[in-house]
């Protein structure tokens, strides 16, 4: 992998108060590479050989039953998937697959499971993070069973002005049928919600989201802190844009 990778790497919570000696072990054992779009990653059931560090891309995480199939989070630059497996050295619960060209950092799992054994500072880390990823998803589960289809992408919409700085409109991050999919709906069904909140300060103009009237659009989305977060240290799992890391 190269030098330049490390410093990005290292500041990502789960290995910041890593020791060195620990971290340069990891890194030695990892190995970078790149994947077209579109290309299967890892497959649901399967053992869980590496941990993931996506470094330029998108991953998309997504699960099968059957005939059907749905997005549970679009990971991005700089995050890790899936931290919960590697350390459990259990089968993956979810598949992943490149939504466009991505360079990604793999980490041989038993390499981790050796670090978290070894290193105090990163065991307490892996745990912090599993914690944040677990309130993450209960989070979201609250919002899918709770929310209307349309209050649900009203609060999407809502945390995403939030998390960049209370601006006046913004580019979705992830393709809108992967936005569906999160959510827990069809891309017809998100299509006609987003329609929907134009009378609630909300346009939509190709993928760029114009915010007209952010009091009315806050009324819709209702945000509540035990279902949108965040809690006070901030979580490291942001599910949807660069989302979960962990199962």
């Amino acid at each position: 992998m190269r030098d330049q990778d490390k410093p990005e790497i290292r500041e990502l919570p789960l290995f910041r108060t890593m020791a060195q000696p620990h971290f340069d072990a990891l890194m030695q054992a990892a190995y970078a590479q790149a994947f077209p779009a579109q290309l299967d990653l890892i497959h649901q059931g399967d053992s869980a050989d590496f941990l993931h560090i996506v470094m330029d891309g998108t991953v998309e995480l997504y699960a099968r039953w059957q005939d059907r199939e749905t997005t549970l989070a679009v990971v991005r630059p700089v995050s890790t998937f899936i931290l919960a497996a590697c350390i459990r050295d259990a089968p993956y619960l979810m598949s992943a697959r490149t939504v466009e060209k991505s360079s990604i950092i793999l980490v041989p799992a038993q390499d981790l499971r050796a670090a978290f054994r070894q290193d105090q500072e990163f065991a307490l880390a892996t745990i912090n993070e599993l914690a944040d990823c677990y309130r993450a998803v209960v989070r979201h589960a609250k919002g899918i069973k709770l929310r209307s289809s349309r209050e649900r992408v009203a609060a999407y919409i809502a945390r995403q002005v939030r998390m960049a700085g209370n601006t006046a409109s913004f580019v979705l991050p992830v393709e809108k049928r992967l936005l569906a999919s999160y959510l827990g709906m069809t891309p017809e069904s998100f299509s006609r919600a987003i329609k929907s909140l134009h009378d609630d300060g909300v346009t939509i103009d190709g993928t760029r989201v114009i915010i007209t009237n952010r009091a009315k659009l806050e009324k819709v989305a209702a945000p509540d802190i035990l279902m949108d977060g965040p809690d006070p240290s901030g979580e490291s799992c942001n599910a949807g844009t660069s989302d979960t890391k962990s199962e």
